[in-house]
């Protein structure tokens, strides 16, 4: 019974000195909400300037969808068939011969911008074979500031 209780008092040492103890963890508490209290701030003060890179980011994706239906189909889907043409197979203007089963979207819709606008689409385009663009905050071609539209040929 001896042998038995003596492991039990040094593992109970050795766990009682693991811990913190409650300064430690009001310290770090501390620290943690110092850190919310200043960067929060920052992260969350520019909603725009997020909506215009997630704008930025949907703009390149369907790019990117548009560049596979060309290497599919020869070319890109008209103005006419827009960007409709990603999702369900044409059936105006030049019908696209090999259409991919599913589309060309993952989700099988068009995107809407972060403003719950259309993408514009136009093809070909007056700037490279297709533009693609977001009118961002104001909806309207043009802008300035936040209102500034979001282009294909301008993103990187």
């Amino acid at each position: 019974m001896k042998i038995k209780n003596e492991w039990f008092a040094k593992y109970r040492n050795t766990v009682s000195e693991a811990g913190f103890t409650l300064i430690e963890l009001l310290v770090v508490l501390v620290i943690i909400g110092i850190l919310a209290g200043y960067i929060g701030p920052k992260i969350m003060g520019h909603p725009e300037e997020a909506k215009r890179t997630k704008a930025a980011l949907q703009i390149q994706g369907i790019e990117t969808a548009l560049k596979m239906y060309k290497l599919d189909n020869g070319m890109y889907p008209s103005t006419e068939q827009g960007l409709q043409a990603l999702v369900e197979s044409p059936a105006i203007g030049i019908l696209p011969a090999k259409w991919r089963d599913g589309g060309y979207l993952e989700k099988g819709k068009i995107p809407l911008d972060p403003w719950s606008n259309d993408f514009v689409y136009l093809s070909p385009g007056l700037n490279d074979d297709f533009d693609l663009s977001s009118y961002s905050a104001d909806g309207e071609a043009g802008g300035e500031g936040d209102a500034k539209d979001i282009n294909n040929w301008e993103v990187e």
